[in-house]
């Protein structure tokens, strides 16, 4: 059994239960974000008996909230789960707003200390003694100290512009929540994966004119099966016009210009969905002193304990994936908990026990 120092312990007050405001103590473990791998990380260090605290400078599971409100899962629901909690559902594939309140479950049925609409600014000082620098929506700034830090920061909150003019307009999003703003409007839809084939099918069926415009020959056949054949039928019976081997060449306010394979085409256009995917914080990392490395920015780590190059950071979730963010799904960064947990049992105990004179 793990011997008890100070500082080490429970922490109590459910999600959310400390204000954030102020200095509240030393922790032993610090997590970077409360998606789905930030809450498992947060749940096997508490269960090995340190005192963790969670932080977002969003809600928690912020990127799952801004996915479209009736978004489906691609996997089965005991693939989603996290903590030993059984994810229930009368759905093969669980939707958005099932996870959500599978997540808030399992973060209150741990007690999980976790400080929301909390954006790090900053971190000093070293392995043993973090100090992370927060600041609020408000601009209320407050600091917490930690032993270890675990960066799980994911990648769905940094988009990959394009760099066309025109992108800023306020028309030009590069995220799809609801369809009813868009109601007889003329719609571009840039992308040929996923996203963009959901948001242009979810458009079409409520009210869009909608134009899918995409770099490749084709819509990507690694689309979902239920959703590949749906929106290849809308193009063929043209209830969605598509540009395939086409790029955007500029952005307007009432139009839009395309380069196609048979010249430049412009396009009526109310708004634009740039549905062209997303990248991890390399910059943050970059703060820390996590080194990345090759063409598609591995960010330097111990496959074993996930420990990054800086002594006391670790890494889970997609941000291990570099630019490969098609390599960690919710399904395999959610065993990074243990793998790290693991890896603060024995750096932590001893760390404590030198501390403790034990």
């Amino acid at each position: 059994m793990m011997a008890t120092f100070e500082g080490v312990g429970l922490a109590g007050g459910g999600v959310g239960g400390d204000s954030g405001f102020g200095d509240s103590g030393f922790f032993d473990v610090l997590v970077i974000g409360a998606g789905p791998t930030g809450l498992a990380c947060a749940i096997e260090a508490k269960r090995a008996g340190f005192r963790v605290v969670s932080v977002d400078k969003g809600c928690v599971c912020n990127s799952l909230f801004h996915y479209p409100s009736n978004m489906t899962f691609f996997t089965t629901p005991e693939l989603l789960e996290i903590g030993d909690i059984p994810f229930s559902t009368t759905n093969q594939k669980p939707n958005r707003n099932e996870a959500l309140e599978y997540y808030r479950k399992v973060a209150e049925h741990y007690e999980l200390e976790i400080r929301q609409y909390q954006r790090v600014t900053g971190v000093t000082g070293g392995d043993g003694d973090f100090r992370v620098a927060l600041i609020d929506t408000f601009g209320r700034r407050s600091e917490l100290k930690a032993r270890k830090l675990i960066v799980s920061t994911g990648y769905y909150d940094r988009a990959n512009l394009m760099h066309v003019p025109g992108e800023d307009l306020p028309k030009v999003f590069h995220y799809y929540h609801d369809p009813h703003p868009y109601y007889d409007r003329d719609v571009l839809v840039i992308g040929g994966k996923n996203s963009a084939a959901i948001a242009a099918l979810d458009l079409w069926r409520h009210g869009a004119r909608v134009t899918l415009a995409y770099r490749g020959p084709k819509v990507q056949p690694h689309v979902k099966y239920w959703i590949l054949p749906d929106i290849e039928n809308r193009i063929k019976n043209g209830e969605v016009t598509a540009y395939f081997n086409t790029e955007v060449v500029r952005i307007d306010l009432d139009s839009v210009t395309l380069a196609t394979p048979a010249g430049e085409v412009v396009v009526a256009n109310h708004f634009v969905f740039a549905m062209t995917g997303y990248h991890p914080d390399f910059e943050f990392l970059g703060s820390l002193g996590v080194r990345v490395e090759g063409p598609d920015r591995l960010p330097v780590f111990d496959a074993g304990s996930l420990e990054s190059n800086v002594p006391g950071i670790y890494l889970a979730g997609v941000i291990v994936a570099g630019d490969r963010t098609h390599e960690i799904f919710i399904e395999n960064g959610r065993f990074h908990g243990h793998q790290i947990a693991d890896d603060l049992k024995t750096k932590l105990e001893t760390e404590l026990g030198r501390l403790a004179g034990v």
